[in-house]
């Protein structure tokens, strides 16, 4: 998968998120919070936005199984689509070749 296509998804999953409805907020959220910080405990401090892509390409089955995890009673906050891409969005911010809002190439 190349990096614009993943960034499409997880921009999308961003955009769900702000649109969800004002009661399902907290919780996804949360969710969300959870995902990035399994994120950054599976792929550590310093990470390449390649790196981050890969990962989501192994899949994201385990999100939503630390989903139903942490919000047992809410499945609107088992949606992958909504909490892993926007967690994977949020989680690129802090890639070592990511600024100003996109990836940068480095020769």
């Amino acid at each position: 998968m190349s990096y614009e296509t993943a960034q499409f998804q997880w921009q999308e999953g961003q955009r769900r998120l702000s649109g969800a409805p004002g009661d399902h907020l907290p919780t996804l959220e949360r969710v969300t919070g959870a995902v990035v910080g399994e994120l950054r405990r599976r792929l550590g401090g310093a990470f390449t936005i390649d790196e981050l892509v890969e990962h989501y390409e192994l899949g994201t089955g385990w999100c939503t199984d630390l989903a139903v995890a942490i919000a047992p009673g809410s499945p609107f906050a088992w949606d992958g689509q909504v909490v892993a891409d926007a967690a994977f969005a949020r989680y690129a911010r802090e890639a070592t070749d990511f600024a100003g809002g996109r990836r940068v190439i480095r020769q």
